[in-house]
């Protein structure tokens, strides 16, 4: 397996094998408040602003039950119910409360069951327009921006003031910085580092306070720019589609002879994509970062404008095949599927589609992915 140097991005490693962990320590020493949140269109510069942590609500990947009453598994996927079952055991019983950036159906319909039978001193629906092309986006999510605040306000008791907005924009804008600074890195041939250790960083980031996942990233890209290389040459691959938080299958991927230099998901670059642009109204700047970054497919409508995006990452990162996944009875990317595979074809990029459920059958994904792998090893080499 291609891993360039484990020991850097251990700090990561640990925060994500114990994330739960990590939370409590947090609010043990710091005495405040955490929010679990669901999907990353919601405006965590909002709610670090007011000096809570937010914590990305994610699933364990492993076969489960208990979800069964509330959800059926035949039409539900196995992210949306493996984040209620965390739910659900009490592994995530140190939220004071949870909110929703509206997007997919099933995520909706786990906040609602989260709600009913997981009960917190604060929840919030999130209101995030489906067209975020409209021109009235702009408007609407500035006025749910606004509720958002002023409901944080009321539950907190305290004010969150225009400089704690600066400063939390700050801190993000810098995450977003360093994270792109990261991402340069697989440009090289071979790349800098593996695509699972940079999976692992994002993934850190979503988990735990802003400013010291900036310190830490800056301590690795140091290490990083010595211009050691562990990283042996492999085929480029991209990894994308549904969200996919298994650290596991993206080793197994490079173990079978890839490296993957580029991803597009929201436990990915969607999720640190674009920066915020200063405006004398923070909201609305807040706002048109999220209307502008590299959409889910919740949102891409009318025009297309993840697809564009994927074929220049394809081309900024000399991409020569992509994996495709696809969680089970995930609705907008089967939907987005027919579009990205045109897109991929037009490129000569090669392309499996790989639909995984809870747990993961390797064999059967490793079978389809080597094949591809070694299709495009005898074309090349």
């Amino acid at each position: 397996m291609n891993i360039s140097r484990p020991k850097i991005f251990r700090p990561f490693r640990e925060i994500v094998t114990d994330r739960h962990e990590y939370a409590k320590k947090w609010k043990a020493k710091t005495g405040g408040k955490v929010i679990g949140y669901f999907c990353t269109y919601v405006p965590e510069e909002i709610i670090c602003a007011a000096n809570i942590l937010p914590v990305r609500i994610i699933g364990n990947n492993e076969p489960q039950t208990i979800t069964d009453r509330l959800c059926s598994r035949n039409k539900w996927c196995p992210f949306s119910r493996n984040c209620l079952a965390e739910g659900l055991l009490g592994n995530y019983d140190y939220l004071d409360g949870v909110v929703l950036g509206a997007s997919c159906f099933h995520t909706q319909e786990v906040f609602a069951a989260w709600v009913k039978h997981i009960p917190l001193s604060f929840w919030h629906y999130l209101f995030i327009p489906g067209s975020l092309q409209s021109t009235s986006a702009d408007t609407c999510l500035v006025g749910e921006f606004e509720e958002f605040k002023s409901s944080l306000e009321t539950w907190t008791g305290a004010s969150i003031t225009t400089e704690a907005l600066d400063r939390a924009i700050e801190t993000y804008n810098k995450n977003r910085q360093l994270m792109k600074a990261l991402y340069e890195l697989r440009k090289y041939e071979p790349p800098m580092l593996a695509g699972s250790e940079a999976m692992q960083t994002v993934l850190a980031s979503q988990l735990m306070d802003k400013s010291e996942h900036n310190n830490i990233l800056k301590e690795v890209l140091a290490q990083l720019s010595d211009g050691k290389n562990n990283v042996e040459p492999a085929i480029r691959l991209m990894v994308l589609g549904s969200e996919n938080n298994d650290i596991d299958l993206l080793r197994a991927i490079e173990s079978w002879g890839a490296n993957i230099v580029i991803d597009d998901h929201c436990v990915g670059s969607r999720y640190f994509w674009g920066e915020i642009t200063p405006h004398e109204d923070r909201l609305r700047a807040i706002a048109k970062r999220y209307i502008e970054r590299p959409p889910c497919p919740t949102k891409d409508f009318p025009l297309r404008r993840r697809l564009p995006h994927i074929l220049g990452l394809i081309k900024e990162f000399k991409v020569q095949t992509a994996v495709i996944i696809l969680q089970k009875f995930c609705e907008p990317h089967q939907y987005d599927l027919p579009a990205i595979e045109s897109g991929l074809q037009e490129l000569h990029i090669p392309s499996v589609v790989i639909e995984i459920d809870a747990p993961i059958s390797m064999a059967q994904i490793r079978t389809r992915v080597e094949s591809l792998i070694d299709m495009l090893r005898v074309d090349t080499y």
